[in-house]
């Protein structure tokens, strides 16, 4: 069992490695267009499917909530959490148009609509998605495996550099952890104060 828990942890290490040989630079455009729509006034949009799900909303809550800095709140919404929504939506239009309804009533030009998904191939993240970019919002996909077909239609791509969905994960909860970081040190920088 030691050797197989020792195996994990080098697996993530070695996809920790491969993020930050190819996904810097992405990392920091990432940062760029999220600090830049917040500042302007606009919101995050932020959605997944299962444990994507999960992660959409620990980004929406420490956009809005804080990270590390006491600050002003920041608008940001996980299409994720709304069970009358979702359910209604999906009973009444499918499954495949539970984001892209939410993204048709919420979005506005130069807000940013990220969509997370291990596969890259959530149906109806891709559809939300599309519509995103037809209403005005920039796009970011974080994703996995080869990006799939999220990958070709979103602003900006953030790929996780492997096939395994739990390393995957990993790297999305890292990428999203340091994307808040830097955000909030960007908007907020000395003004803030750390609790």
């Amino acid at each position: 069992m030691i050797r197989e828990i020792k195996a994990q942890l080098q697996s993530h290490c070695q996809v920790m490695e491969l993020v930050e040989t190819r996904l810097t630079e992405r990392l920091a455009a990432a940062v760029d267009l999220v600090a830049t729509a917040l500042a302007g006034g606009n919101k995050l949009l932020v959605m997944g499917n299962g444990g994507s799900a999960g992660d959409a909303q620990h980004l929406a809550a420490e956009i809005v909530g804080r990270f590390k800095l006491e600050r002003r709140a920041l608008p940001a919404i996980a299409l994720t959490t709304d069970t009358s929504i979702l359910t209604a939506i999906g009973n009444d239009y499918g499954f495949d148009q539970v984001f892209r309804r939410q993204v048709e009533a919420l979005a506005a030009p130069g807000d940013v609509v990220v969509g997370i998904s291990t596969s890259g191939n959530s149906p109806n993240v891709l559809t939300a998605l599309t519509l995103a970019r037809e209403m005005g919002c920039r796009t970011i996909g974080l994703l996995g495996r080869d990006g799939g077909t999220i990958g070709p239609v979103v602003d900006l791509e953030l790929t996780m550099p492997s096939q395994d969905t739990p390393r995957i994960q990993e790297g999305h909860i890292t990428m999203i952890h340091i994307l808040c970081d830097l955000v909030e040190r960007r908007m907020f920088g000395d003004a803030a104060t750390k609790p």
